[in-house]
Order: C-alpha cells, then structure tokens, then sequence
C-alpha cells in the first residue's frame, strides 16, 4: 500500500501536505481501504476554526461510517466542493483529488507532533 514520503501523517489515518503556508489533508490510502466504497463525505465550512485532534467532519462508506479528525489546531480555508458529488473520489485519489480540506499554517499548532511515512508505516502494519 502507498505511502508517500513527502507526506505528513496522524495515527488516526489523515494525511498532510505542507506548502506555501498551508495544509491539504485528507486520509490515508490504508484508511479508504479499511472503509471500503466511500458513498459520502461531511466537511466543515470555510472559516471554521479547528482543534487537533477533534472531529471536523465524517465519511459514510458502504461499511461503516467514520469522524475525520484535524491533524493540527488551524482554521479551514478551503474545502473540496466536489466530494459532494463525487465521495469516491476519495477512494480513487486519496492522496490526490480526493483531498478534503486546506488549513491554514499561520500559528498553526501540532505540525511537529505529526508522523513521518516510516512511523506511519508501522501503525498500518501492526493494525
């Protein structure tokens, strides 16, 4: 299974992008694969400011359904309008077009505290 190296990442399965003072994040080709066909995807609005480690959102697959949880503390930016039409997205492109939110950087809290790829590895392996 996948796991970019220039990617950031939390024990909860999220993925993070750092670039030009800001986070893209969505969650782990391990994670969509636990969960299976992803059939629906609930995000924060623009502007909302989030807490590390507290849900900001939820994903319904054919499985089960799952809260996201913020990778740092940060205020929301963006959102990917086009999960709403397309949450498969999420399983065809986890660590592309199926990103979820943008964070802001600006005093961000928690980066430091996110796993490298190799320490991401070895949560995926032991569960």
């Amino acid at each position: 299974m996948s796991i970019p190296a220039d990617l950031k990442y939390t024990a909860e399965h999220e993925w993070v992008r750092l670039e030009d003072g800001r986070a893209v994040v969505g969650i782990t080709a391990f994670a969509q694969n636990q969960l299976g066909d992803v059939v629906y995807v609930e995000l924060p609005a623009v502007g909302s400011r989030l807490k590390a480690g507290s849900a900001f959102g939820v994903v319904e697959s054919v499985k089960a359904v799952s809260d996201l949880f913020s990778p740092i503390s940060a205020e929301v930016l963006e959102v990917n309008e086009r999960l709403n039409d397309e949450p498969e997205l999420v399983n065809d492109e986890p660590y592309g077009e199926g990103w979820m939110v943008v964070l802001s950087l600006d005093g961000a809290e928690g980066v430091e505290a996110l796993l490298d790829a190799e320490a991401y590895a070895q949560i995926t392996a032991e569960g």
